[in-house]
């Protein structure tokens, strides 16, 4: 079963590789961008110049202006591939293509071959986000188009338990601090994960969130979890949002 392991990678400080910048090689640096990549090369060889009299894209132009993006006319080379985490081959020329995975495999760098995945070691999975909630779902290239709408369920059935995840996150740094045994931590991290208060918190019913926190917990720890409930969800930006090779 071809990319049967599933990963959430951290790109944190990372340099990426992306070659190709028409509106695939442009989705692979939006998601790379979106994941907090720290530098990417995007190369174009000339496979996606526009014609002389067509208006520049603003999305484009949006990402190729990040100061992490280096944007470059040519060919892509050994050279290029070596210092990278990721690189997505995704020029128009499959035969180009085939040439950058197999110089990714000679140097064991992980690569997205948009022309033929089973040429390349990764593929991009269709992303859900609701604030700190990420789900990845793939349907092993089979159907992109069914990917794209399990990924519209799945923003809904996650939206509503965005702000417990939120909570959780703001909690447990709290509960870890007063140093209890493991086995009380897991219990208690359990009895809020499901307990009402992702149902009352999606609601906006504070006031019930509040009474069974003082309740439940300890009154130390509910004094301080308490004000956790004014604060307010994050939207994170999504990159790729549909199932991809």
């Amino acid at each position: 079963m071809p990319f049967a392991y599933p990963l959430f990678l951290s790109l944190e400080g990372e340099h990426c590789l992306v070659v190709g910048l028409g509106e695939v090689g442009l989705r692979k640096l939006a998601g790379l961008l979106a994941a907090g990549v720290g530098s990417v090369l995007s190369l174009d060889a000339g496979q996606a110049e526009a014609a002389p009299e067509s208006a520049p894209d603003p999305e484009a132009a949006r990402l190729l202006a990040d100061p992490r993006v280096r944007v470059e006319r040519r060919p892509c080379t050994e050279a290029d591939i070596a210092p990278c985490r990721l690189v997505f081959a995704a020029t128009s020329d499959a035969c180009e293509n085939a040439r950058i995975a197999a110089l990714c495999r000679e140097a064991r760098v992980l690569c997205n071959c948009a022309s033929d995945p089973a040429l390349g070691q990764f593929a991009v999975p269709a992303v859900a986000r609701s604030g700190e909630l990420c789900a990845a779902l793939s349907t092993g290239g089979a159907s992109p188009a069914l990917a794209r709408n399990l990924r519209r369920e799945l923003e809904g059935w996650l939206e509503p338990r965005a702000a417990l995840a939120h909570f959780l996150g703001r909690l447990r740094p709290l509960v870890l601090a007063m140093k209890l045994d493991t086995r009380h931590n897991t219990q208690l991290f359990r009895k809020v994960a499901t307990s009402p208060l992702g149902d009352w918190l999606a609601a906006g019913e504070l006031d019930r969130c509040r009474r069974w926190l003082e309740r439940e917990l300890a009154p130390a720890l509910a004094a301080r979890a308490i004000p956790l409930l004014e604060s307010r969800l994050r939207t994170v930006p999504d990159g790729e949002t549909h199932e991809s090779c």
